[in-house]
């Protein structure tokens, strides 16, 4: 005689039968795994250990969750084997997946959600391994919305209490420029355009490090920055033929979507380049403007140090100046001193008169502040209440409570109207 049926899934003993979709089946009570389906024959003893359950405690919800759980483990590592992840990092992500699908948050979501749980998933598991990979990659492979799953992905942290550290500025720059599509000639692509990609590489990072250094990168978002960097280096290795080239069409030619703000990073880029090649002996006799200063970036690199401390040390003036109330080194010092040095700046190319100007090195939030509305000054008497305020119809609707109100309103608005 056959002895009692064990679930392979969790070794339970508390094995029923469940009558779904008018068919028999041999349903674990604890975990939910349906041992058997269809038309079921047992021995007398077995059926000895059978009991009526309801449908939630059978398949119907543990089937669900089952079939969304293996769709969503797929994914993941579907995901995971287009980018050629370890597989470490694969059964990290499924890990997460199993877990965040369970949260009642998650559970209901959209399969829009569903999908960028996955993403989340993914991307956590490649952050906390240093794996350079973007949100943006993320985001294109899913085919999601960048905002939703940027709300997505921090809800996912909070709800799993996951510490992500911040991606390496080099890593992201070697991993942003693997995509382009510059390093091997096509039709598509001019031979003038093509460039090697470890050269290519090696300047962009010697760019992101100016930036860095010169305030640029802090708060803000990296791939602008490496936009913006990429395509100055791209122009420096080869500028006679590639200066008329602009932002839009380089990363048109990369294969890449061109961010808004790299138009802005690269403006502030060209500044600071044409602040050192102001102070480089050999450059002073030119006329560098925003145009051909990607002609000396291999020069304006390589005396990077001394040009960037000529250009953005303080001027003799302010060296010793104390503002009152302040301690030298603070930030309201250096607020208070880069509103005294921004006046007398003078601009890179407007001869040497001003030569011995120094513009303050600091973020550009304090260089340039977004100027705040202000609301105007209320009076005293602007406050008071006299009791002779004008009063809507509306407003005094609010107050009635009574019928014999609203009936005396009534007919004051009919009188009122006959009058008129």
């Amino acid at each position: 005689m056959a002895g009692p049926k064990k679930c392979p899934d969790c070794g339970s003993l508390d094995i029923v039968e469940d009558s779904h979709y008018a068919q028999n089946q041999l349903v674990c009570a604890d975990c939910g795994f349906v041992l058997t389906e269809g038309l079921l024959t047992t021995t007398f003893a077995e059926e000895q250990h059978l009991q009526e359950v309801t449908y939630s405690r059978s398949t119907g919800e543990s089937e669900q969750l089952g079939h969304c759980l293996q769709r969503g483990i797929k994914r993941v590592r579907d995901l995971c084997k287009v980018l050629h992840l370890p597989s470490l990092f694969e059964e990290t992500a499924v890990s997460y997946y199993q877990q965040a699908i369970k949260r009642p948050c998650f559970r209901l979501v959209s399969l829009e959600k569903k999908e960028m749980i996955v993403g989340c998933c993914v991307f956590v598991t490649c952050r906390q391994h240093n794996w350079p990979l973007t949100m943006g990659t993320v985001c294109l492979l899913l085919y999601a919305d960048k905002e939703l799953f940027a709300g997505v992905y921090l809800q996912f942290l909070k709800e799993m209490s996951l510490d992500v550290p911040s991606l390496s500025l080099i890593d992201l720059v070697k991993t942003h420029l693997n995509s382009f599509k510059l390093f091997q000639q096509s039709s598509g692509i001019p031979p003038k355009f093509v460039e090697d990609k470890e050269q290519l590489v090696e300047r962009t990072i010697q760019m992101v490090e100016l930036a860095s250094e010169t305030w640029l990168v802090t708060g803000r978002h990296p791939i602008p920055i490496v936009m913006a960097a990429a395509f100055l280096a791209w122009q420096s290795l080869r500028p006679v033929d590639r200066l008329s080239c602009t932002l839009s069409k380089f990363c048109k030619l990369a294969g890449t979507d061109a961010p808004r703000p790299a138009h802005q990073r690269l403006k502030e880029l060209h500044n600071i380049l044409l602040q050192m090649a102001s102070h480089l002996a050999w450059l002073r006799v030119l006329k560098v403007d925003q145009r051909t200063v990607a002609k000396y970036v291999g020069d304006l690199l390589q005396h990077r140090r001394v040009l960037l401390q000529s250009a953005f040390s303080r001027m003799d003036s302010t060296d010793g100046c104390n503002i009152e109330g302040s301690e030298p080194g603070t930030p309201q010092q250096l607020i208070k001193e880069s509103s005294v040095m921004t006046e007398e700046i003078s601009l890179p190319g407007e001869g040497q008169k001003g030569g011995n100007k120094r513009a303050p090195l600091l973020p550009p939030c304090m260089l340039n502040p977004k100027k705040k509305l202000r609301t105007p000054d209320l009076r005293p008497e602007d406050y008071a209440i006299t009791g002779d305020e004008a009063i809507s119809d509306s407003e005094i609707e609010q107050y009635i409570r009574t019928s014999e109100e609203k009936e005396a309103f009534r007919e004051a608005q009919g009188s009122l109207n006959r009058h008129k």
